[in-house]
């Protein structure tokens, strides 16, 4: 193991509360949660990939305080304290602060993987390529790293990030200057983008040091970095909780992205990652992902369907049966004693559900 290797830490993100994907995911158990591949929830997907790479002692969780013992449950190899209940919902900038100032007291000026708990990523052997040839930049020098996936289609449910030149490439794995990042674009710019060759979709995904990364957090949220900075200080007493929760009622919601990054004079570089990638945003996006019928149903369960086609079927229940007569183009969810039916085009109106 390398001596980069050595002093990595990663940090996964599962703060989200995942509505648009109702009735599977409430407030009470978010997509992050769920099972919608194989036998693994996305969370535990996010940790197994980490497997061989970084070891469970120095992964941390940041998640909201009532999910924490959900959390616990699915993940049972991190040691205590190493799962973070954030008390207030305030984006990813004071859960960024928070896991550097953690790293930062427990480990030194680490390189942390930043990494997102939601997302479906493969294969694992070059996504861990991948993270180590960033991680070996950042231990080098004082840059900070994102990951970027080549557009296959002229998204606009993704922010974008557009590239300069090229920096490095290790044995294939290309690094560009990071110019920018865009915001979820218009049809469009976004066809725009995809046609300049030069924008690459924003996933999300981090890699820094503990140091540097608080820097620019007191430069440029310097109420974020007052308020959590001390609680690095707390850590692991009887204080931590009361001390937390202080520190997050002073701060206002803002994402680590328009907060900091946008504006950072730090270098910023970016991997054209080759791993394939997808946010999960949504119903839709999943029956991408699903197995098909012949009639182009997209289907997790048992479908019996006649003269139906193009549909989305998820059924969370093994052994369950949804039949399907004569219809097309819907999304027809089961779990629980909750039950979806709705057109794909109404597919948006599920959040005011998981609202409500």
């Amino acid at each position: 193991m390398s001596a980069v290797e050595k002093n990595l830490v990663a940090v996964i993100m599962a703060g989200g509360m995942g509505t648009r994907f109702w009735p599977l995911s409430t407030h009470a158990r978010p997509k992050q949660f769920v099972t919608l591949f194989g036998e693994r929830s996305l969370l535990q997907m996010s940790f197994d990939r980490l497997r061989g790479l970084v070891p469970p002692e120095r992964v941390l969780v940041l998640t909201n305080a009532a999910h924490v013992s959900l959390v616990r449950e699915q993940l049972p190899e991190l040691p205590d304290g190493h799962v973070v209940g954030e008390p207030i919902r305030r984006d990813t900038a004071a859960a960024v602060a928070l896991a550097a100032v953690l790293v930062r007291e427990r480990f030194g000026d680490s390189v942390i993987l930043t990494l997102t708990a939601d997302h479906l990523i493969e294969p694992t052997d070059l996504f861990q390529q991948n993270l180590l040839s960033a991680a070996r930049q950042v231990a080098a020098a004082d840059v900070f790293y994102t990951f970027g996936i080549r557009p296959t289609y002229p998204a606009t449910s993704y922010g974008y990030l557009e590239t300069g030149a090229a920096v490095v490439d290790d044995g294939g794995i290309e690094h560009f200057e990071l110019k920018q990042f865009r915001e979820k674009p218009d049809l469009e710019t976004a066809r725009r983008y995809v046609d300049s060759g030069r924008y690459l979709w924003n996933s999300g995904m981090f890699v820094w040091k503990a140091a540097p990364i608080l820097g620019e957090i007191r430069t440029w949220l310097p109420g974020h970095y007052d308020a959590l900075r001390p609680l690095g200080g707390y850590d692991g007493t009887p204080r931590w909780q009361e001390a937390l929760e202080k520190a997050f009622s002073a701060i206002h919601p803002i994402s680590i992205d328009y907060g900091v990054m946008e504006k950072t004079r730090t270098p910023l570089r970016c991997v054209s990652s080759r791993f394939s990638w997808s946010d999960v945003g949504g119903w839709r996006a999943l029956g991408d992902l699903l197995a098909r019928d012949s009639r182009g149903n997209a289907v997790r369960g048992t479908l019996r369907a006649i003269d139906a086609s193009g549909n989305l079927v998820f059924s969370e229940a093994p052994g369950e049966t949804v039949a399907l007569i004569g219809v097309e183009g819907l999304i027809v969810v089961r779990s629980g004693n909750r039950t979806l039916v709705a057109r794909k085009e109404d597919v948006d109106k599920i959040r005011e559900l998981s609202e409500s």
